[in-house]
C-alpha cells in the first residue's frame, strides 16, 4: 500500500448476516477473500438494527434475537488494491450495498 500521499480507500459491504456463498457466511467468504488479495486489512462489525431495500427491519431485542442482523464489511487500501476485490464481491453479493469512497490515511503499520 502506497502511503506517501496518506489516502487510501475505504470499502463498506452492508449485508446480512444470513447471507450465504457456497454454504458458508457471505461475510467470512469476502474478508478470506480480501485476504487472499493481500487486502490491508477487513474489519466485520454486526448491527443490532437495521434496515435496507426490501424496507424489512432487522433488529436484536432481548427477548428475540434476529437471525439475519445486518453486517457491515469495512476495508481499507489503495483504489488498485480494493479494486481487485470488486469482481468477487458483483458475483457473490446478490442483495446489498457497496460503496467506495476516498480516505486519508493517519496511521497504519505492519
Amino acid at each position: 500500500m502506497n502511503l506517501d500521499d496518506g489516502e487510501g480507500i475505504l470499502l463498506r459491504i452492508f449485508i446480512g448476516e444470513a447471507d450465504t456463498y457456497k454454504g458458508k457466511a457471505l461475510y467470512e467468504q469476502i474478508v478470506l477473500k480480501a485476504r487472499e488479495l493481500n487486502i490491508a486489512g477487513a474489519t466485520v462489525i454486526r448491527g443490532i438494527m437495521g434496515f435496507g431495500a426490501n424496507s424489512r427491519i432487522h433488529t436484536a431485542k432481548l427477548l428475540r434475537l434476529s437471525e439475519d442482523l445486518p453486517i457491515v464489511i469495512e476495508l481499507v487500501d489503495s483504489e488498485e488494491n480494493i479494486n481487485r476485490l470488486i469482481p468477487f464481491l458483483n458475483e457473490v453479493v446478490k442483495e446489498g450495498l457497496v460503496t467506495k469512497e476516498k480516505v486519508q490515511i493517519i496511521k497504519y503499520g505492519r
